[in-house]
C-alpha cells in the first residue's frame, strides 16, 4: 500500500510557485514573508487568473481520481491520525491558557483583599 495522495495546490499556490523566483530577483534581500506578502498583493491585482484556475481544476480532478484508486486498493480513508494530533495540541494550548486566567483572577482578588484590610 502506497502513501495517500497529497491534496492539490490552489490556483494561487501554482501561480506563486511560478512567480517566486521573479519576485526574489525584483526584491533582493527580501525576507520570505515579504515575498509572500508581495505575491499576495500581486495575485489580488491580477484580472485574468484562468490559466492557474484551469491548472488547479485539472490537479483537483487528478487528485479525486487518485484518491478513489487509493481507497479502492485498500488505502485508509481515515486521515484523522494527523487531525487527532492537531486537536490534541490545541487542547493543551487551551489547558495552558486557562491557568493564566485563573492566576490573574486570583491576584486581582488578593489585591482587593489587601486594600480592604488596611
Amino acid at each position: 500500500m502506497g502513501d495517500r495522495p497529497k491534496r492539490p495546490l490552489s490556483a494561487y499556490m501554482i501561480w506563486l510557485n511560478e512567480t517566486r523566483e521573479q519576485l526574489k530577483k525584483e526584491n533582493p534581500g527580501a525576507k520570505v514573508t515579504e515575498i509572500a506578502k508581495k505575491g499576495g498583493e500581486m495575485w489580488r491585482g491580477l484580472t485574468d487568473k484562468t490559466k492557474w484556475e484551469k491548472k488547479a481544476a485539472d490537479m483537483k480532478e487528478q487528485y479525486t481520481k487518485d484518491i478513489k484508486e487509493f481507497e479502492a486498493n485498500g488505502g485508509s480513508t481515515d486521515a484523522g491520525s494527523g487531525k487527532k494530533r492537531k486537536s490534541g495540541g490545541g487542547g493543551k494550548a487551551a489547558a495552558k491558557a486557562a491557568p493564566k486566567k485563573t492566576k490573574k483572577k486570583a491576584s486581582s482578588e488578593e489585591d482587593s483583599e489587601e486594600e480592604g484590610s488596611d
